[in-house]
């Protein structure tokens, strides 16, 4: 009996875990474009490859595309895996660019949880004032020892229209 209450105990406390990390997802502004499965997995989810995007919450009219590595299974499942480090991202001009304040010369923009309690994606934005764009790198990070994998993309901003730069 006490050791069925102790599981109980654990599973309850998981389920609240990953419930407060998918709320912090949530919080992203991502949304799925699709995915790929990987490696087929007899219980819990598949693992994946997935595209989210992301609009610039500063910046209208930029939408950056991140693929990453989703890990399946029942860690997967339950939200205790930790994803790989590698990720991609492309970035476009998805309508008319508008700066309604200046930027910072660099910051981040996106924030993801990538494993239970220690592992982030990010998205950074730097403003190339020289060259008048955009660029955004994707990264992992973690608590003790990040990744140095990372991609980079730019979006050019029309020489008519110079980036406000705080």
């Amino acid at each position: 009996m006490r050791t069925t209450m102790k599981l109980l105990s654990a599973v309850l406390a998981v389920a609240a875990a990953t419930a407060g990390t998918m709320a912090f997802v949530g919080m992203s502004h991502a949304e799925q474009i699709g995915a790929v499965d990987t490696v087929f997995k007899w219980i819990g989810p598949d693992h994946k490859i997935v595209v989210d995007a992301y609009d610039d919450p500063k910046v209208p009219g930029v939408t950056c595309y991140v693929s990453r590595a989703k890990t399946g299974g029942i860690k997967g499942g339950l939200g205790l895996a930790e994803d790989r480090s590698e990720a991609s991202i492309a970035c476009q001009a998805t309508g008319t660019l508008q700066f309604p304040a200046p930027l910072k010369q660099q910051e981040d923009v996106f924030t993801e949880r990538t494993s239970l309690l220690f592992k982030r994606l990010r998205v950074v934005r730097m403003v190339d004032t020289k060259r008048n764009a955009l660029v955004y790198m994707t990264y992992s990070d973690r608590v003790i020892e990040g990744s140095p994998q990372n991609s980079v993309a730019a979006v050019p901003v029309p020489q008519s229209t110079p980036i406000p730069v705080k």
